[in-house]
């Protein structure tokens, strides 16, 4: 059977899709061969990747809910060059990621981090996991910068929010999951707050980056659901982010029947 190499992007809150599209791989017991994430994908993608089903992953949110995350990040103010703390998310992980080490996943698994001071993307694939994972989901003003090895990490998607190129010669069919969403304007004197305007600007710059690379070379399979004005920290409409994704879901799994006969 052919090799499939799943790359799931960076998109805060509407990242929580991402399960959606991984039970449509665990109803056809289809394994990646390979993943590679950015932000919140390569966390989703590291518990999946340890052998935590999306149906589990759904499970723990509706119990906690990644907005309980959100609570466990206290706030720490912009002096800490963030406005929350990753302690709590980092707690998180260590109670519930069945995985330490990269070496320890069921499948291989690659994360990307941007290296803040030299300003270029490193890709973790080895190691200890939870730093990786911090690392990636750092975005900038909200939590703070990561140092693993004497080096700053902020988020990967200031680099590569959907790295499908770096597995592309690991498989033989690369599906890539792009949930950087779409924005509209949410009032009549289009007029954006200051936090969104940064926000939106980072993904603005996301979205850019992912078009130059589809230039360059596009993913057998790629989706990209319209998840309209869903904000980077509303963890708490998880259950309207997944059923906003259903067309496309229903998308995935005929492509990925026909590529794999299924």
């Amino acid at each position: 059977m052919k090799k499939l190499g799943l790359t799931l992007g960076g998109g805060g809150a509407k990242g929580l899709s991402h399960l959606a599209f991984l039970k449509v791989l665990d109803e056809l017991e289809l394994k990646p061969h390979i993943i590679s994430g950015t932000s919140i994908g390569g966390m989703i993608g590291a518990f999946y990747a340890s052998g935590v089903t999306a149906s589990e992953m759904h499970r723990k949110i509706s119990e906690l809910g990644f907005l309980g995350l959100l609570k466990f990040a206290r706030i720490s103010g912009f002096r800490q060059s963030g406005v929350l703390s990753s302690k709590g998310i980092e707690k998180y992980l260590e109670q519930n990621l069945p995985a330490r080490y990269f070496e320890d996943l069921e499948i291989p698994l690659k994360i990307v981090s941007a290296d803040f001071w030299n300003r270029k993307q490193i890709v973790f694939s080895r190691g200890a996991l939870i730093p990786a994972i911090i690392s990636s989901i750092s975005m900038p003003g909200v939590f703070p910068p990561v140092e693993i090895n004497s080096r700053m990490f902020i988020d990967g998607s200031a680099v590569n929010p959907l790295p499908f190129d770096i597995i592309k010669n690991d498989c033989d069919v690369v599906a890539a999951i792009d949930v950087s969403g779409e924005k509209t304007p949410v009032n009549d004197k289009n007029i954006p707050g200051i936090i969104g305007t940064i926000l939106n600007t980072f993904q603005i710059m996301q979205s850019a980056i992912v078009y130059e690379k589809t230039q360059r070379f596009m993913p057998d399979i790629y989706i990209k659901p319209r998840l309209e004005n869903f904000r980077v920290l509303e963890f708490d409409k998880y259950e309207e982010i997944l059923s906003s994704v259903s067309e496309d879901v229903s998308i995935f799994r005929s492509l990925i029947g026909e590529f794999f006969k299924l």
